[in-house]
């Protein structure tokens, strides 16, 4: 039997509560498809900074690099801040540090109750957003800021290397899905973006098999609000990604049913695309779905047999929990604590 080392991540916040159901969730389908999932867990976040100074000690980064996976909650906290103003980003160290450029960030509708957009059901909204995670707008995000001074600048980088490859990503992903993908930019203004733009054409000539259309980022945010179903695959520049994520979150429901990945050549991070939510951590309230389906993610990454049932498994039960609209937590307007619904979500495995 596979055995598979996971660091798992549980940061702050809530992020240790729906780590906790993620995990019984894996140990569950890990018995009943064959392998096995060995959780490491280690402090990191702002709660680490608070006890140590360092929100990302570097012993734990190498023994992180050193499992199969890595499976993250949520981390930071708005009262705690460098001193240049900004909060802590671990999760954005661990990216860069790990180099795992390619942001995904699958999109899809349950139920048709669970969107504020009129006369989409099951499953018509269903994209996966390809973000750059490694330069872009947050290229120097590391800077203090200096408040004394005239003005402030940050620099949007796009290298040859970096947009080569997050476009070649986008169309790999869309070559699994329905052979769509769409640049989103703003090469009408900016030469950073223009820059993309001509290396995303130069990516397309190598796939004649799939169609792509481009759009600057404002039409974008219209688009996705008016006909959302008319979109598979996005590729985007970093900031331009974190904007739309959260977008394209709440047309499905909420922050709750927002999965990620951030994978690289070598190593990948799953976590929710939510935050922290401190006015929520510990009363047993948050939504647990999309953590569960980063873990689901995950397997599929692991790509063995068995990983790749068990990501089925839970993608399945998902889908059932969700066909009855009273199946929700409170963010979504229903009365379900985290356990509940992970409870819910594990009645749901191994039934044909």
């Amino acid at each position: 039997m596979k055995n598979f080392r996971i660091a798992l991540l549980p940061g702050d916040g809530i992020g240790p509560e729906v780590i906790d159901e993620t995990v019984k969730i894996l140990d569950r389908v890990a018995d009943l498809c064959g392998f096995s999932c060995t959780g490491e867990t280690y402090s990191v976040g702002a709660g680490e900074y608070l006890k140590s100074g360092e929100a990302l000690p570097q012993e734990v980064l190498e023994k992180c690099a050193e499992c199969d996976a890595i499976l993250l909650g949520a981390m930071g906290l708005p009262s705690v801040r460098l001193p240049g103003g900004v909060e802590l980003t671990p999760q954005l160290d661990i990216r860069e540090q790990l180099d795992l450029y390619k942001g995904l960030r699958p999109i899809k509708l349950y139920h048709e109750s669970d969107t504020p957009l009129k006369g989409y059901k099951q499953c018509e909204i269903d994209i996966m957003l390809v973000r750059e995670n490694t330069e872009g707008l947050f290229s120097e995000r590391t800077k203090i800021a200096d408040f004394e001074a005239d003005k402030a600048t940050d620099v949007m980088l796009i290298s040859r290397k970096g947009a080569d490859r997050i476009c070649r990503a986008a169309f790999d992903e869309a070559r699994k899905r329905r052979k769509h993908v769409t640049l989103v930019d703003k090469a009408n203004v900016l030469p950073s973006m223009a820059y993309l733009r001509h290396i995303f054409d130069e990516v397309a000539k190598e796939y004649p098999d799939v169609d792509t259309e481009r759009q600057y980022i404002d039409a974008m945010a219209l688009f996705l609000v008016q006909r959302p179903g008319d979109f598979d695959v996005l590729v985007t520049e970093n900031m331009f990604g974190d904007i739309l994520s959260d977008l394209l979150a709440g047309i499905v429901g909420g922050m709750g049913m927002a999965p990620s990945a951030d994978i690289g050549d070598k190593y990948a991070v799953f976590q929710p695309s939510h935050g922290t939510a401190p006015s929520i951590a510990g009363q047993n309230l948050a939504n647990p779905i999309a953590t569960i389906l980063s873990a689901a993610m995950m397997l599929d990454w692991l790509d063995t047999e068995e990983t790749r049932a068990g990501a089925a498994m839970i993608y399945r039960a998902v889908e059932i929990v969700f066909e009855n609209p009273a199946n929700r937590t409170s963010d979504m307007g229903g009365k379900l604590s985290t356990t509940e619904m992970g409870a819910l979500i594990d009645g749901e495995l191994g039934k044909k």
